[in-house]
């Protein structure tokens, strides 16, 4: 009986925090939605910023007249990759965490909704599930928008890093060939 008291308090004091973090997380996909709205329409009048940054440090690398001007090259292209990568792992936490807060921010008020219940005390009853039903729905829509914005940056990045490998190729080959200036 102990130890059920005991979960039951550990549940109890989880409830705030769960909120706080459920509300949290739910601003942060709303400004996390803003920049890939901003993301999205820069993309459309053709501006992609990760594409021009690294085609300048491949042609930094060139300029330099390193024997080694691969893996430079090499360096180059691992960093746009795990920058990329970076850039997506907010948004895939986003994804799991808004659910998993959305169930817990459920079912701690159930506990205290079924004890309404039980007690015949219908306005607590209500009360405690217009929470967990809200909870619910936050934490649903926030990894649903969250996976919307993963599934269309992951679609994004691998065109970027596709078009910066084919930049880096082309460099190389007109490097070995002894052309000029390559465009991108």
């Amino acid at each position: 009986m102990h130890l059920k008291l005991m979960l039951e308090q550990i549940s109890q004091w989880l409830f705030q925090p769960v909120l706080g973090l459920l509300v949290a997380l739910a601003v942060w996909v709303l400004v996390a939605l803003g920049m890939f709205l901003r993301s999205l329409a820069d993309r459309r009048r053709g501006r992609r910023p990760a594409v021009g940054r690294f085609s300048l440090l491949i042609d930094e690398a060139t300029a330099s007249e390193a024997r080694d001007l691969d893996i430079r090259i090499e360096q180059v292209l691992v960093q746009a990759e795990h920058d990329g990568l970076r850039s997506l792992n907010a948004v895939r936490f986003a994804v799991r965490a808004g659910p998993s807060l959305g169930l817990m921010g459920t079912l701690i008020p159930m506990a205290a909704a079924l004890n309404g219940l039980a007690l015949g005390d219908l306005p607590a009853l209500a009360e405690h599930m217009v929470v967990a039903f809200s909870s619910t729905i936050v934490g649903i829509a926030i990894g649903v928008v969250a996976h919307v914005i993963a599934m269309v940056r992951e679609g994004w990045q691998r065109r970027d890093l596709d078009d910066i490998r084919l930049y880096a190729e082309r460099v190389l080959r007109a490097r070995e060939a002894g052309e000029g200036e390559v465009g991108p």
